[in-house]
């Protein structure tokens, strides 16, 4: 009767030990996956307003050709994730930045997000803390796109964009550990640099 009592006590210890161990797995598993989650990768997807007016000296808006080139940005930007898409939308408060970014916005149902053009490092602190490991697109200018990837620490060595120059798209990957990385790709009608000789000359 003992030696009984003795066993079910030693079993019962052995079951408890079992869901301890087991409570103690899950635990973890989820406590990873929360981990590996708030660190997933950042993608900046940086963009230049599409041409602007340049018939306007104040604020100036989009062109014909500008117009075009929201379209296209809009076609590829609305469904750039297969799973997600775009996250966020930051902007200049520019007409053209503005009016670059607002079809898309409307068509996933985002605000836009206004941000100083000098202000890089704020902007960039903003992004990556309130948008952690989502997909992010930001409209600047042609002499602030390099600056707000080096912030980054991506490329140092972005070429400059030329005056006439629209079809740049970076995306910028940050991941939670390793090298952060920038690829180039254009979209929309190409940048010709021989057409902006000639419109100078």
């Amino acid at each position: 009767m003992v030696n009984s009592q003795l066993q079910d006590l030693k079993r019962k210890k052995r079951r408890q030990r079992r869901l301890q161990i087991a409570i103690l797995y899950v635990a973890a598993a989820i406590g990873l996956a929360w981990f590996f989650e708030s660190q997933a990768t950042t993608t900046i997807i940086f963009v230049r307003h599409a041409e602007k007016d340049l018939t306007v000296t104040e604020d100036p808006g989009l062109t014909k050709a500008g117009e075009r080139r929201v379209f296209e940005l809009t076609r590829q930007m609305r469904d750039a994730d297969v799973v997600a898409g775009i996250d966020a939308i930051y902007s200049t408060s520019y007409k053209r930045n503005m009016d670059t970014v607002k079809p898309l916005a409307e068509v996933l149902g985002l605000p836009i997000f206004e941000y100083n053009k000098n202000e890089h490092e704020q902007v960039l602190e903003r992004i990556l803390s309130n948008h952690k490991g989502k997909i992010i697109l930001v409209v600047g200018h042609s002499d602030t796109l390099a600056d707000l990837m080096a912030e980054l620490g991506a490329s140092k060595s972005v070429p400059k964009i030329e005056d006439t120059e629209y079809d740049n798209l970076y995306i910028v990957s940050i991941p939670w550990f390793g090298k952060t990385k920038t690829i180039r790709l254009r979209y929309g009608t190409p940048y010709d640099p021989d057409e902006s000789v000639r419109s100078v000359k």
